[in-house]
């Protein structure tokens, strides 16, 4: 049997792909026999380029073969959900999770223009996949309160609410690692 792939995306910024991997290490540490691990240089990193990001990702998840677990940080996770909330995959996505995602809206969370997520982008996410948010209390990066907006806009997604562990939630994926476990996609 074909081992499920999880597709890590990157956030954006300085330095971003090499402080991600320290997530990815962790995931690697606990996961690899279980699962394939796929972390793609995103590019253009310090200033990330929607329509690059979007060409880069849809290149990654058609490469898969078999089951694909979808983790996005930080700007990636955004990038991640607007891929998705506006193209259909015939993959067969076993679960989305994402860490310290901001939100982009015209009247919530962060605003820029000419970008933000459709008003029914929560309708648009591939239908069969659970989906999961994290974000820890004290994140210096991106606020606590988007996770609210997610929990009211994604009323289907799990919420897991981190308790002071940062943007980079300490390196520690642990509660992850205990949900992309519990989809049982590899038995």
């Amino acid at each position: 049997m074909r081992k499920a792939t999880i597709l890590f995306i990157q956030g954006a910024g300085q330095g971003a792909y090499k402080e991600d991997k320290k997530l990815v290490l962790y995931l690697q540490n606990v996961l690899e026999k279980s699962f394939d691990i796929c972390y793609p240089k995103m590019p253009n990193e310090n200033d990330p380029d929607e329509e690059l990001w979007k060409a880069k990702i849809d290149e990654e998840i058609e490469k898969i073969k078999g089951k694909v677990i979808l983790v996005g940080h930080s700007a990636g996770g955004f990038q991640l959900i607007k891929y998705l909330s506006e193209h259909k995959t015939d993959k067969d996505i076993a679960g989305i999770f994402f860490i310290a995602i901001p939100f982009f809206g015209k009247d919530e969370g962060w605003q820029y223009d000419g970008i933000t997520l459709h008003k029914d982008f929560a309708s648009k996410l591939p239908p069969d996949a659970p989906v999961f948010f994290y974000h820890s209390t004290n994140d210096e990066i991106v606020p606590f309160t988007h996770l609210a907006i997610y929990a009211t806009k994604v009323p289907h997604a799990t919420i897991r609410k981190i308790e002071g562990r940062g943007h980079q939630l300490n390196n520690d994926l642990s509660e992850i690692v205990q949900d992309i476990n519990s989809l049982n996609v590899n038995s």
